[in-house]
């Protein structure tokens, strides 16, 4: 990957909506080149999509989300694969990973009521062939997401040190 791209792709990951005008003056290319290239990414698969960060607080969202970690056995043929992208495949499945620890896969799902959340983690994933266990963690308050604080107008305030 050429350094214009990298600089294209880093000055987008910090704001996707950043002008065309100053995106190739940040980059060092013109316009059109700045353009061309962010095609050529999205051509070549490595721009995937925009998204927007909302802070549910504004728009009085009323979604519930949680973060779920699955224990999975690997299958013989494809690992935890096979079983992420059956997964994966479930509207309520926002984010979805491989991870390490105690358990395999890590999701994050979202869904109208703590009941619909907790329905979906017993009545469809955690009947799904090779889930051992799952542990769910609903979340409460965010903090940051995607580098960018939700509550960044707060004092801030140190901490204070006792003996």
């Amino acid at each position: 990957m050429t350094d214009k791209k990298e600089k294209i792709l880093a000055l987008l990951q910090e704001n996707a909506r950043m002008k065309l005008s100053e995106l190739a003056v940040r980059s060092g290319c013109t316009p059109e080149e700045a353009e061309q290239l962010i095609a050529e990414l999205e051509a070549e698969d490595v721009i995937r999509g925009f998204t927007v960060i909302l802070n549910e607080d504004a728009v009085q969202s009323t979604k519930v989300r949680a973060l779920i970690e699955v224990k999975v056995t690997p299958r013989r043929e494809g690992g935890f694969d096979q079983t992420a992208k059956r997964i994966a495949r479930f509207p309520e499945v926002i984010d979805l990973y491989l991870v390490s620890g105690s358990y395999d896969l890590q999701l994050m799902v979202e869904g109208d009521s703590l009941q619909e959340v907790a329905s979906f983690v017993s009545a469809r994933l955690s009947t799904i062939e090779g889930v051992l266990s799952t542990s769910t963690l609903f979340l409460l308050k965010k903090y940051k997401e995607s580098h960018k604080l939700m509550n960044d107008d707060e004092e801030y305030e140190r901490l204070k040190i006792c003996p």
